[in-house]
């Protein structure tokens, strides 16, 4: 079987090493992206449920990005980049105008919000440099 490049010798090689860096910002997007989810649930569900703790659904679109991060799909890193606003969003809300408990939660989601799209956008920055480059 050939390769990509060996069919079309003007298209460049494909990368098999993700550098430092880049394997840098895919673990703390994951590691973020982990700890919010386990944090939504926790939230909802045992530290401070709200109602039922039916809100604990709102941490079921977390799982979908896992798979994608997991295995640098730079479509995923640019889509989670937008959609982990809804949860800074959230946090920002219920920071400023729920109390007890749930303020400190809700400042923890802001921070895991916050460091999940500062590594998504350093990853995509650093993965379109080394693309420029090769």
């Amino acid at each position: 079987m050939s390769t990509p490049s060996s069919e079309n010798p003007a298209s460049p090689p494909l990368r098999t090493r993700a550098s430092a860096p880049e394997m840098l910002s895919r673990n703390l997007a994951l590691v973020g992206l982990i700890a919010l989810f386990l944090l939504c649930l926790a939230w909802e569900l045992w530290l401070a449920p709200t109602g039922r703790g039916t809100l604990g659904v709102k941490a079921l679109p977390l799982l979908i990005p896992i798979v994608g991060l997991w295995r640098y799909r730079l479509y995923t890193f640019r889509w989670l980049s937008l959609m982990i606003w809804l949860y800074v969003a959230e946090g920002a809300v219920r920071a400023t105008s729920d109390r007890g408990p749930s303020v400190p939660l809700a400042w923890a989601e802001l921070a895991l919000s916050g460091l999940i799209f500062t590594a998504c956008a350093l990853h995509v920055r650093q993965r379109l440099a080394a693309a420029k480059q090769a």
